[in-house]
């Protein structure tokens, strides 16, 4: 028995949550994954996966025995990679995640810039708004907005992003400009139901979370809808700073309500951390978390 293929496979299968799912991914026949997977609980002398008809999931000694494949592989990759000089130089492929709109606004133009300075590395970036997870789905780095779960990621702080309200010249020239949290009550507003409540909007008053109830006389499901029409005067929205950036600072739109803004989100980059790192990993984070740093500086 390959006791390295066994050990793929297996965690192939818990990650996939099904033989067939892991042997789409390897490209070889069920027959010979379900074969594989019973070799390696028959010599271990345990049984590793609870089956189902829904879905396979680990025994508790399968847990335990996951946790170690995991290592195993971990550090056998690693010294491949070091034979293979991915160590000594920056080389072969770096897949990163990041948010759809501050991908493409900020992230974007840092990888394109790492690109140039290193033409032996190339980038798969997956824009999503979703929480990818780091190993299951094949990533080397996220970009996370938002305050992060304890886990044994690593964590590199680049900067943060504040939670604003903001309305166009036109509309505060018709209808007043809110100073206070009691002023929003007069106000139509266009909510957006990227956050957590589309019409609880979330601020900061004597040092605690205040949640109020906003008048929505507009409800879209994209930042970039409800910003384009807090321009076009339908009423004050409230979104991410880095998304209303530009709108602010063309004029077109004025940011209301500062010294109730909520604790800013912390913006990090994530990786697994584990051993030592690839230099094609080490020479991105060291090219972009100062230039993610001054990007968002900028936004204040």
């Amino acid at each position: 028995m390959d006791r390295l293929e066994a050990m793929s496979l297996f965690v192939a299968v818990v990650e996939a949550g099904s033989l067939s799912a892991a042997a789409r991914r390897f490209g070889i026949p069920l027959a010979t994954v379900s074969r594989k997977v019973s070799d390696l609980e028959r010599h271990l002398n345990t049984r590793l996966l609870n089956r189902s008809p829904r879905r396979l999931t680990p025994t508790n000694a399968g847990q335990a025995y996951l946790a170690a494949c995991r290592r195993i592989l971990d550090d056998v990759g690693e010294a491949e990679r070091a034979a293979a000089g991915e160590y000594s130089a920056p080389t072969g492929e770096l897949a990163i995640t990041a948010p759809v709109v501050f991908g493409r606004l900020h992230v974007l133009p840092v990888v394109t810039g790492f690109l140039a300075a290193y033409p032996d590395v190339s980038i798969r970036l997956t824009l999503a708004d979703r929480i990818t997870q780091l190993v299951e789905d094949h990533f080397d780095l996220a970009l996370r907005i938002g305050q992060l779960p304890d886990s044994s990621l690593v964590a590199i702080g680049v900067g943060s992003i504040r939670r604003v309200v903001c309305a166009s010249p036109a509309y505060l020239a018709a209808h007043g400009t809110p100073t206070t949290l009691d002023d929003l009550d007069a106000h139509s507003c266009v909510t957006f139901d990227g956050f957590a409540s589309a019409a609880q909007w979330t601020f900061a008053s004597s040092r605690t979370e205040v949640t109020l109830q906003v008048r929505s006389r507009l409800q879209v499901n994209t930042a970039e809808a409800a910003i384009d029409a807090a321009i076009a005067g339908i009423g004050p929205t409230k979104v991410l700073s880095y998304q209303v950036d530009a709108a602010v600072r063309s004029g077109m739109l004025r940011i209301l309500l500062q010294e109730f803004e909520p604790e800013p989100w912390p913006v990090s980059l994530v990786h697994a951390g584990h051993g030592l790192l690839p230099v094609k990993l080490r020479a991105f984070l060291d090219f972009a978390a100062p230039r993610l740093k001054e990007r968002l500086a900028r936004l204040g």
